[in-house]
């Protein structure tokens, strides 16, 4: 009996803190109890008769896991291990060299330093193979364990063996850790003469302050006339940092958001505390499917209030709010605790989060499964599914070659090529790569593996099989072949024909190599659909009053 009793005396005591709580607004008191102790029980029998040693901590984890899965996707265990990323995904601060780093073959490289930080400081590039950590070969492992020995108290040091491309001998590189804040606002500047532009990433402590401070410094450099705020593929984040982006365009003492829930004493409205940095300048909010959480919160209010317009794809649709709360042994729960609502009063979570489109986004909504709510100018807006933009425009999907450059990393490793060549380029906004930097691009891949099916012949493979299992297949053989002969792809045609699309991911790429993640953002706007299509709107009075106005 003494292999379980330790573990079985650790779950005694959890149960027993849990037991006060079903005391407290639960008249499920016995089913708990009962259920607890079969957990309990069988928990000992397999500890003592399963035919393998059994690793608490694993077969633990596995079932918080399955539990937890049973609610929602956001309700998360968070072990002790695990506390620093959930650090770093709320604050954007860790301790560490300021790079991103990615697999390749073998080996770890540095996906992009972060300007001004210690692995920019001692002059790592995009394409530098880390070779060894503190003497301890990175060969084999993944990206997580060669993240977790870079990470460290800030004021420490790590030595990294590092071999750059076209070199023969590694260099060992002494790096003094940071504390790396990632900004949340990675870029802004201006679209053209009267129109600033303002990304934020993440929803992380201060971002509120860092896009106040971003409009300030448009507006004080500029005569602007519109502002493009883009939220796509913002995740979101902190709840009180979505009340204070908003406040940066609604005035003081507005409804931003309300929260409601199980536990009432924690039911909230949320206000704008200050004056808005400016409530005036016409506003085009950028939306994707990945837009999400805080995101919702700032293009819902924006929209209930008529305050701009919302340009892109319909949002994720995530109206859960998360509360953190303390564990044991310094671990931690993320648990769903409330709605939220927008000041119309609609929520936009999706109906049904389990089932998303393969995009990750909601799809349609039958009207059936939806309630209308008004703006403050009597608009008609919807629950049930995320925001609905105001002008919809298609996702850009990238075709069957370019994804498989990107997975193979071959536009990655020719940008780093391209660097070792060039010692600078233009500013990254006028920065694209020539034709004969294009063909140049073709001729290195001669002999690289980039293969992939396109959909056709997926669809094409499918209908042979099912046409073999049916007997049709001796009947309709000849024209099939004939068929696929001509539908089947031809890589050197491909890259002619999506010229274009892997150029501007080219562009980007390499726009990095000197001007860091801002540069890669601003080299991506020129040939931005949703951008484009926020400019024409913004310059277009008529229409953006028009689409804020309710219908006749």
């Amino acid at each position: 009996m003494k292999k379980f009793r330790k573990p079985l005396i650790i779950l005694s005591i959890a149960i027993a803190a849990m037991l006060p709580l079903a005391f407290t607004g639960d008249n499920n008191y016995f089913e708990i109890s009962k259920n607890l102790d079969i957990f309990a029980t069988l928990y000992r029998e397999v500890n003592t008769y399963y035919v393998d040693e059994v690793d608490p901590s694993k077969f633990m984890r596995t079932g918080i896991d399955a539990m937890l899965e049973s609610l929602d996707p956001y309700t998360n265990y968070i072990s002790e291990a695990d506390i620093e990323s959930y650090r770093f995904q709320t604050t954007g601060k860790y301790g560490g060299i300021g790079a991103i780093i990615r697999k390749s073959g073998d080996y770890i490289v540095v996906a992009e330093p972060y300007k001004g930080f210690p692995a920019d400081k001692a002059g790592l590039r995009a394409g530098d193979q880390i070779m060894e950590v503190d003497g301890n070969s990175t060969k084999g492992k993944n990206v997580e364990d060669v993240s977790k020995i870079l990470k460290g108290a800030p004021g420490t040091d790590v030595k990294v063996l590092v071999l750059r491309a076209g070199e023969k001998n590694p260099v060992t590189k002494t790096l003094t850790r940071e504390e790396v804040k990632v900004s949340s606002v990675p870029y802004y500047g201006m679209l053209n003469n009267d129109i600033g532009y303002i990304r934020l990433t993440q929803f992380t402590e201060n971002c509120g302050a860092d896009v106040q401070s971003a409009l300030k410094d448009l507006e004080s450099k500029n005569q602007l006339k519109g502002l493009v705020f883009d939220l796509r593929g913002n995740p979101g984040g902190l709840l009180n940092e979505a009340v204070n982006v908003a406040n940066t365009f609604v005035d003081k003492m507005q409804e931003i958001v309300s929260t409601k829930g199980k536990v009432k004493e924690w039911d909230k409205v949320y206000y704008a505390l200050n004056s808005a940095t400016d409530n005036k300048i016409p506003l085009a909010i950028l939306t994707s499917s990945g837009s999400a959480s805080a995101s919702e919160i700032v293009a819902g209010v924006i929209q209930d209030y008529d305050r701009g317009v919302i340009v892109g794809q319909k949002t994720y649709g995530k109206g859960l709010v998360q509360t953190t709360r303390q564990l044991s042994y310094g671990t931690q729960l993320k648990v769903t605790t409330a709605h939220y609502y927008t000041p119309s009063g609609r929520c936009i979570q999706a109906i049904d989060y389990a089932h998303r489109n393969e995009d990750g986004s909601v799809g349609k909504i039958p009207d059936s499964l939806k309630h209308s709510f008004k703006t403050r100018a009597g608009r008609l807006v919807y629950d049930g599914g995320g925001v609905d933009p105001d002008f919809q425009l298609d996702a850009d999907k990238l075709n069957p070659i370019t994804i498989s450059l990107l997975q193979k990393n071959l536009i990655f490793d020719y940008a780093t090529e391209y660097r070792m060549k060039h010692e600078s380029i233009p500013p990254a906004k006028d920065f694209h790569v020539s034709d004969a930097e294009y063909n140049d691009f073709v001729t290195w891949l001669k002999g690289k593996d980039y293969d992939y099916t396109t959909k056709s012949e997926d669809a094409m493979n499918d209908l042979k099989e099912t046409a073999q299992k049916e007997t049709y297949w001796d009947a309709i053989k000849d024209d099939f072949d004939k068929l696929q002969n001509e539908m089947n792809h031809d890589k050197e045609k491909d890259l002619v024909k999506f010229k274009d699309e892997i150029s501007e991911l080219l562009s980007q790429e390499i726009a990095s190599r000197y001007y860091y993640q801002d540069g890669r953002i601003e080299a991506s706007l020129n040939d931005d659909q949703e951008v484009k299509k926020a400019i024409e709107v913004l310059g277009n009075t008529d229409l953006y009053t028009k689409t804020l106005q309710a219908s006749k």
